[in-house]
């Protein structure tokens, strides 16, 4: 068996928002060195990051016109032949299939990552926190998996944590609102969280909360794309 490497072109539609992608990038970079694929500067791959300055899609009814700057960031990433795209958000997944119809090059699909995970790890109950469109729409709904949202009041709160995290204001605040929502589903027996926002895994990673980080998984879906587009057998 003889394997023969060959660049990997990563896009990467980030700015939603910026601290969360650059969260991506970090933890990607430090589980390609962790997971032995990494022997000079030559063998990571080629990452693109399309930092997008767009409206925040934190409002209960999300319109197609918030989206058009992403689906400009994706063409713009289509147009450079990257090999696949991931989108560091989890609302913006909601419109997957949309997007996706728009581009040749493939999106990794966050949604399929995250039912994988649960039921890989016999994970049968979750919290999901996240802004109101993507709870309220039930992006991480699965018919294997009890789901548990917060209530209305609730999400409002998040979406305004998401929203001032965001640009910097009071960003201690936004973090101990946000603990304090998982820390009441946490005292009536939730077992696991889901992050169902990116800005969450920034804002709650250095918290003794048991979540299910979706950054996480969006790297661990990249980097098993990448192995499969670096490798070619040859038998």
């Amino acid at each position: 068996m003889v394997v023969v490497g060959g660049n990997v072109k990563i896009g990467v539609l980030g700015g939603i928002g910026p601290e969360a992608t650059g969260e991506f990038y970090n933890k990607l970079i430090h589980r390609l060195q962790s997971e032995g694929l990494i022997n000079s500067n030559q063998d990571f791959p080629k990452i693109i990051i399309n930092s997008v300055p767009a409206p925040e899609l934190v409002s209960t009814n999300i319109k197609e016109d918030e989206l058009k700057e992403y689906l400009v960031g994706l063409k713009e990433l289509d147009y450079l032949n990257t090999d696949f795209i991931v989108m560091v958000c989890n609302t913006i997944h909601l419109f997957h299939e949309k997007l996706q119809s728009e581009i040749n090059t493939q999106i990794l699909d966050l949604r399929e990552e995250v039912k994988t995970f649960l039921i890989d790890n016999n994970i049968g109950e979750v919290l999901i926190i996240g802004t109101p469109q993507t709870v309220k729409s039930g992006l991480y709904n699965f018919e294997e998996i009890k789901t548990i949202t917060p209530n209305n009041f609730e999400l409002k709160k998040l979406s305004h944590t998401i929203f001032n995290y965001n640009k910097g204001f009071e960003k201690e605040k936004q973090i101990a609102i946000s603990k304090d929502v998982c820390q009441k589903y946490l005292d009536r027996g939730v077992k696991k969280i889901i992050l169902g926002c990116t800005e969450f895994a920034v804002m709650l990673k250095n918290e003794n909360i048991p979540t299910i980080n979706t950054v996480d998984i969006l790297v661990d879906a990249t980097i098993k794309r990448f192995i499969l587009n670096k490798q070619k057998v040859i038998l």
